[in-house]
């Protein structure tokens, strides 16, 4: 068992979304409460609600954690960078090609929602719940508009169509989403995710470029 003691500094609140994403994962979001993350991690029950005041704040902070996680993820490959971005969203490595970055961005929406499909789900799930925090709602529309921005970019230097580039960032949306989608459903049948996910953003690319 472990004394709450041993958390200190944040810790105990960092080990609780930790544990948490993994009982999502494994039962889903009814399977989560703070009385049996208190007894998978061996502190008392009465040590999560330091952290969170309830179930939906537990929820509630998954989803932060998740939106934050996914836009680091996504300004860094916006970038250029090779590394992950920190806290501020500041990436190292210099900037590519539009179209190279918005692969990559493409890349990186995928390879999360794959790897974290069940956190994925309940990111959308609350974001759009009757009642959301404000910080949810910004981090969600901050993941649109890192693409939207990196549209524009593309309009101005003359390699992405003219249009409106939330309009245009939603279509790249949809079209990794709902490939990571089919693989998370093994719905590829023997088209490898590599393979399928190279080609689908071959034809998203070519489509966004400005017509002839």
């Amino acid at each position: 068992m472990i004394a709450d003691g041993s958390y200190h500094h944040g810790n105990l609140r960092a080990a609780l979304l930790e544990r948490a994403e993994a009982v999502l994962t494994a039962s889903g979001a009814e399977g989560l409460t703070l009385r049996g993350l208190a007894r998978d991690l061996g502190v008392s029950h009465a040590a999560p609600s330091r952290h969170f005041r309830d179930r939906q704040a537990l929820l509630d902070a998954l989803a932060v954690s998740g939106f934050t996680t996914l836009n680091a993820r996504l300004r860094s490959a916006a970038a250029g960078g090779t590394g992950e971005a920190g806290e501020s969203g500041e990436t190292a490595g210099a900037a590519g090609p539009v179209g190279a970055r918005l692969a990559e961005l493409g890349r990186a929406y995928v390879e999360f929602a794959v790897g974290h499909t069940a956190l994925l789900e309940l990111m959308f799930t609350v974001k759009h719940a009757d009642g959301s925090s404000a910080e949810v709602r910004e981090l969600g529309h901050e993941s649109l508009l890192i693409v939207a921005r990196l549209m524009e970019e593309g309009q101005r230097t003359g390699v992405v169509r003219p249009g409106d580039p939330v309009q245009l960032a939603q279509v790249a949306f949809s079209t990794v989403h709902g490939l990571a989608t089919l693989a998370v459903a093994a719905l590829l049948d023997d088209t490898p995710l590599s393979e399928g996910m190279e080609l689908a953003l071959e034809i998203l690319l070519a489509g966004l470029r400005p017509g002839r």
